[in-house]
């Protein structure tokens, strides 16, 4: 692969914005150029979070066009089908199948369990990779391994041009010491992917 470009998106608090340095290390690491952004709003208070990774050469901007996303790391299905339109036709779309019930919903006690995101997404994207990430935290023993998982799922479906060597490398580098094996047990298990 040459140019990529990878869309991640979430809720404050799921480890977004780390998710896309690691890539980003990731791709410097092996020679690639990288431009990357983050939309971060109201992320503390459970806001939308989108970061934008743009790696290869010869990249001008940070922000990736609509319908020029190779792959769309999603950390919550509502967040995966709001930035749909960002995703190429036959472009990757890796998601977690656990919601979270945003703010308004909340307030206003609407339900919202995510189920009907990840039906929809099933007909909108070919490529599609629903995570179990609740289960992987629980393996692992940590609710903080969600971002290092979903980065196994996308290395594994191979929409990523980083290796889980490459990405293996980048948590060591660049991750705390005392977390290390917990981030390569969530990597493998992320790698282990589902449907």
């Amino acid at each position: 692969m040459n140019n990529q470009n990878i869309l991640l998106c979430g809720v404050g608090g799921q480890g977004t914005v780390l998710a896309s340095k690691l890539i980003a290390y990731a791709a410097m690491a092996s020679g690639k150029e990288v431009r990357a952004s983050e939309t971060i709003g109201m992320s503390q208070r459970g806001g939308s979070v989108v970061s934008h990774v743009r790696t290869g050469t010869d990249i001008q901007s940070p922000l990736i066009p609509h319908k020029k996303a190779d792959v769309i790391i999603a950390f919550e299905p509502a967040e995966a089908v709001r930035c749909l339109p960002y995703l190429k036709d036959g472009g990757t779309v890796v998601v977690n199948q656990k919601a979270v019930k945003p703010t308004t919903a909340a307030l206003s006690g609407q339900n919202y369990e995510g189920a009907e995101m990840i039906a929809y997404l099933k007909t909108q994207v070919t490529n599609l990779t629903v995570l179990d990430g609740e289960c992987i935290c629980e393996q692992v023993g940590s609710s903080k391994v969600l971002n290092i998982a979903l980065l196994g799922a996308a290395i594994a479906s191979g929409a990523l041009d980083i290796t889980k060597a490459q990405m293996l490398e980048a948590l060591r580098n660049n991750g705390k010491e005392q977390f290390f094996e917990m981030n390569k047990q969530a990597l493998e298990l992320g790698g282990q992917r589902e449907s």
